[in-house]
């Protein structure tokens, strides 16, 4: 069940980034890894429950105001 969520969050991400609007998203991630590679490796190393609070911190901080920088799951 968890690898059918992840896939599914990696294929809505993917199209996400292939078909967005310039305006509505940055071009580039502040953060190293992207959002996305954090959300996958949080997932899978914490489980579901705890890799999905880490994942929506990780993206409620993405922000003009956040400096970024490298943020290992």
């Amino acid at each position: 069940m968890i690898f059918w969520i992840l896939s599914a969050y990696k294929t809505t991400i993917r199209f996400m980034w292939k078909y967005r609007p310039p305006v509505l998203f940055y071009s580039e991630c502040k953060f190293f890894p992207s959002c996305s590679e954090y959300g996958t490796t949080a997932l899978k190393k914490y489980g579901l429950m705890m890799g999905t609070i880490k994942t929506a911190w990780r993206i409620l901080r993405c922000n003009p105001f956040s400096k970024g920088g490298v943020d290992n799951a």
